[in-house]
């Protein structure tokens, strides 16, 4: 395999949107060239803010007082303007994920071993296998919000008052309204494509650093045990040792790079994805209570919805979990080997691997928060505590 079938198959869809985005990281392109901004992100970032995020911003001021008018427009601004914070991000950060990328690429290229590729793969499929639950739960979420709004526009084309699909301006005449009216819907599209791409980008990322953390663990265990059975000389263990740590520092400076690209607007994504559980399910709550006839496409919708804020909040939580615990097995990596056979002037230069292993690699929320697994859970108790306000607002 290429350099360029091993990134398609780690990054699968994640890479073609980033690119379709003008935010890719790719560090082949000169960085004169990278630097300056790509037409197609400031026209999809402008879409997205202009036509999405500002006018529902706007609907909920316009419709303060009134807590279901407000929760509707509120979750569509909450989730497009994530989209629009992440697309800056990423493509503000781009100078310093480059360098990740070209790290990645070179993972790829010098392992030769079997055991490492293995290792790579292994956790590489565990990469696609989230990307492809996220992409799933994204697909059903673009079909039936475009069924949705599609089936209202032909369906309204002719009445004398007709609706945008996010409440700009009194536009009416034709063909401003249908352009404006498409325009909206491909900036809704965008936001869910966006949140989407960049959720797994960022997992795939602190996976493929969790893959490297096993194989050096998996390396220094061969180390120790070679010059434990006196394979090498003590010259060579302590080459080892040192190629080792320098390794192991490379692999520290990456999972900081990543969360201090991404540690501010993760914070933003915690707080959405918490307000957005909570609102819409006020929303069905509210269809089921007061026995509303909704068309069966939105409710569709609204269960795609909430699978992919779910599926990419977890593909955070279980890569940062999986992140953690392969940091903190380096130190347990260094106990389980044979240093017991060991000289004492040699047991010594692991002790810099173990006490460096003691610190565990994060990716957090702003520094606030550490994701985990037990923050997935939490803010799902969080967001049905603030449900629980919202429906004693509205009686």
């Amino acid at each position: 395999m290429n350099v360029n079938k091993d990134l398609n198959y780690v990054f699968t869809l994640s890479r073609q949107w980033l690119w379709i985005f003008g935010i890719w990281p790719d560090p082949r392109i000169p960085l004169r060239e990278f630097r300056r901004p790509n037409i197609r992100f400031i026209i999809i970032a402008c879409t997205v803010c202009l036509y999405v995020t500002t006018p529902q911003m706007m609907n909920v001021i316009r419709a303060w007082g009134d807590v279901s008018r407000m929760v509707e427009n509120f979750a569509s601004a909450n989730f497009s303007l994530l989209a629009f914070c992440k697309l800056i991000v990423t493509w503000y950060h781009g100078e310093k994920l480059r360098p990740l990328m070209a790290s990645i690429m070179d993972d790829w290229m010098t392992s030769t071993s079997d055991w490492e590729r293995n290792t790579m793969l292994k956790i590489a499929r565990r990469g696609r296998s989230l990307s492809f639950r996220c992409c799933i739960a994204a697909t059903g979420t673009i079909i039936f919000y475009i069924s949705f709004h599609s089936l209202r526009l032909f369906k309204n084309i002719h009445e004398p008052h007709r609706h945008l699909v996010y409440r700009l301006e009194n536009i009416q005449k034709s063909p401003t309204y249908e352009i404006t009216y498409f325009i909206q819907l491909s900036g809704g599209t965008y936001s869910v494509l966006a949140n989407y791409t960049i959720d797994c980008f960022v997992s795939i990322l602190v996976l493929h650093v969790c893959a490297q953390l096993i194989n050096l663990r998996t390396t220094l265990n061969n180390l120790v045990n070679e010059l434990a059975s006196k394979s090498i000389s003590s010259t060579r263990f302590r080459e080892g040792i040192a190629a080792i740590v320098e390794r192991h520092e490379h692999l520290i400076r990456n999972a900081k790079t990543i969360d201090g690209c991404y540690s501010s607007v993760l914070f933003v994504h915690v707080l959405a994805a918490t307000f957005q559980m909570c609102v819409i399910t006020f929303q069905v709550f509210t269809i089921i209570t007061d026995n509303l006839k909704v068309p069966f496409v939105r409710m569709i919708f609204l269960t795609f919805y909430v699978s992919a804020v779910l599926t990419n909040l977890y593909a955070y939580c279980y890569s940062a979990e999986r992140l953690v615990a392969e940091s903190t097995k380096m130190a347990y990596g260094v106990y389980e080997c044979k240093w017991y056979d060991l000289q004492a002037k040699d047991v010594k230069n692991l002790m810099f691997i173990a006490y460096r292993s003691t610190i565990p690699l994060r990716l957090t929320a702003g520094k606030f928060g550490m994701f985990s697994l037990e923050m997935f859970a939490m803010t799902l108790k969080t967001s049905m505590g603030y449900l629980s306000a919202l429906l004693t607002m509205r009686d």
